[in-house]
């Protein structure tokens, strides 16, 4: 948002998802930042057991038809982004023990990690929630912040 990226889904953006315009420059100026990465990191706050708006707009434009995924004639789709690594990291007021109850941590790995970026052929390497961030779990998930840095920094086999 500090850089100016619009999250909104425009009329360009939905000619590209036509096939009948070319990438917004903002959309293509973000392709560009992640053809250049080998690994994404999103630490993001859970909104109702999601991405926020902002972030959620951000994908809806980036990951777009044509450069993260294609859909064919058939129906059958073709994955893009298999050189893509990715580690997601919410943070969350509630507790484990609410998330696993009402079965959100399970809906969010298949929103996000499966409907998303598997969907394009991203590898999502760590999903972790840290959570009960509002009772003082601040030493804990410092803890977990810097195992999740250790994953992202070893290579690939």
């Amino acid at each position: 948002m500090a850089e100016g990226f619009d999250p909104r889904f425009s009329l360009q953006d939905q000619a590209l998802f036509r096939g009948t315009g070319a990438a917004p420059a903002d959309v293509a100026a973000e392709q560009e930042r992640l053809d250049a990465a080998d690994t994404l990191v999103l630490v993001y706050p859970l909104y109702w057991w999601s991405f926020p708006a902002l972030l959620k707009g951000w994908i809806d434009r980036v990951f777009t038809q044509g450069w993260a995924y294609q859909e064919g004639a058939d129906g059958k789709g073709q994955t893009k982004l298999q050189r893509l690594r990715g580690h997601l990291v919410g943070v969350g007021g509630a507790g484990a023990e609410m998330i696993e109850r009402r079965g959100y941590g399970a809906a969010m790995k298949t929103q996000i990690d499966m409907g998303i970026f598997d969907y394009c052929g991203a590898r999502v390497l760590s999903s972790e929630l840290l959570l009960d961030a509002d009772s003082g779990a601040a030493g804990a998930h410092l803890q977990s912040a810097a195992e999740i840095g250790r994953k992202i920094g070893t290579p690939m086999r």
